[in-house]
């Protein structure tokens, strides 16, 4: 049986979100380099699989809906499930590292696992997993403390010997991505004048700052001399269609024009990223953009990881409900974050970081 020192052939599941994946780029790069020649392999669901191509450090990707998360269509049986363990067998994994935040049950992925005679299994777990997990981290959240997820994986990896060498988020970006980008900003702005890009969208309706809001804040930049670029998935039209609308000046939208390499290469040419806490955020700090975010108070986890930011959020009782809709029903956690306040953190940030281009905070 192999030991974690010298496991070469590792399965490391994160069964969630584009953001998700991103914020445990950190641990896998420790398991990756704490060993040479390591092989690592992710599992992950479609929606996260999609940021796959573009983090180095993998050597393969099995997509996997799983029965346990929200957003997998209901299954007609277990098939996928025995199918699933069967590659997973033929695979002779040497181990698996089970990655999630705590209020996720690791137990059916290590299940999975076991079923599939794969010899180590690491996670966190709240509950005494037994023969599930040959490795249980007991996990301290949210009892005694919570952590930032990217430091709650490097944590789990550092259980068994891989130290954080880079905790650094990374992306990498295609070059022909970076050299369309860079011809669509010669069209669409004055690529020599501020400017900066807001993401208005996000999944759960509980992150997501009102659109008349945004419409403010980004009217106030233009009138400051800040380009704005919207950018955003094809759901997401109307969204910006309207803010642009409420604007009444001038703004370029991006939306559903950008694949995930284009998207990544535009941030990291942009001076500011303005969002709310969706996976943008991670995509820009994963390239070394700082960051203002519109930081719904459903969870403490998410925040910017490793480049500058500003976290704008209003202190609300109910904080941290976990919540895709606001069980309040007012919002307060963002509707309370004034406009000024965005547009002042905003030109803050920009001053910070691109001194050169001396701006004056609204006041």
């Amino acid at each position: 049986m192999p030991d974690w020192k010298t496991a070469q052939n590792l399965l490391c599941i994160r069964l969630d979100t584009i953001g998700d994946v991103i914020m445990t780029t950190p641990a896998i790069r420790s398991l990756k380099q704490s060993v040479p020649n390591r092989r690592v392999t992710l599992m992950t669901s479609s929606a996260g699989a999609a940021i796959a191509p573009q983090i180095p450090e993998l050597d393969d990707l099995i997509i996997y809906d799983s029965p346990w998360l929200k957003a997998t269509a209901p299954r007609a049986n277990s098939q996928p499930e025995f199918e699933m363990i069967d590659r997973l067998r033929q695979s002779n994994f040497d181990a698996a590292i089970i990655f999630t935040v705590y209020s996720q049950n690791p137990l059916p992925s290590a299940f999975l696992c076991y079923m599939a005679n794969i010899p180590l299994r690491l996670a966190h777990c709240h509950e005494n997993p037994y023969q599930l997990l040959t490795d249980w981290i007991k996990d301290p959240e949210p009892e005694q403390f919570t952590r930032h997820e990217v430091q709650r994986q490097l944590d789990l990896v550092a259980s068994i010997g891989a130290e954080a060498i880079d905790p650094q988020m990374r992306l990498t970006v295609p070059p022909p991505a970076k050299q369309q980008v860079l011809e669509l900003l010669d069209r669409e702005i004055q690529i020599d004048r501020p400017w900066l890009v807001i993401h208005p969208g996000a999944t759960a309706p509980s992150r997501r700052y009102p659109p008349e809001y945004f419409a403010t804040v980004a009217r106030m930049l233009v009138q400051q001399g800040i380009q704005v670029i919207f950018t955003g998935t094809g759901s997401e039209k109307e969204l910006v269609e309207f803010i642009q609308a409420e604007m009444k000046v001038n703004s370029v939208s991006l939306v559903d024009r950008l694949n995930l390499a284009q998207l990544s290469a535009l941030l990291q040419l942009a001076p500011l990223l303005i969002s709310n806490n969706t996976g943008p955020v991670h995509i820009a700090a994963a390239v070394e953009t700082p960051v203002v975010d519109l930081y719904a108070l459903t969870n403490p986890q998410h925040t910017p990881w490793g480049v500058p930011n500003r976290v704008l959020f209003h202190d609300v009782p109910c904080r941290i409900c976990y919540k895709s809709i606001c069980p309040e029903g007012h919002h307060h956690c963002l509707r309370l974050v004034t406009p000024e306040s965005v547009v002042e953190a905003a030109i803050d940030l920009l001053n910070e970081t691109q001194p050169a281009i001396s701006l004056v905070a609204h006041s």
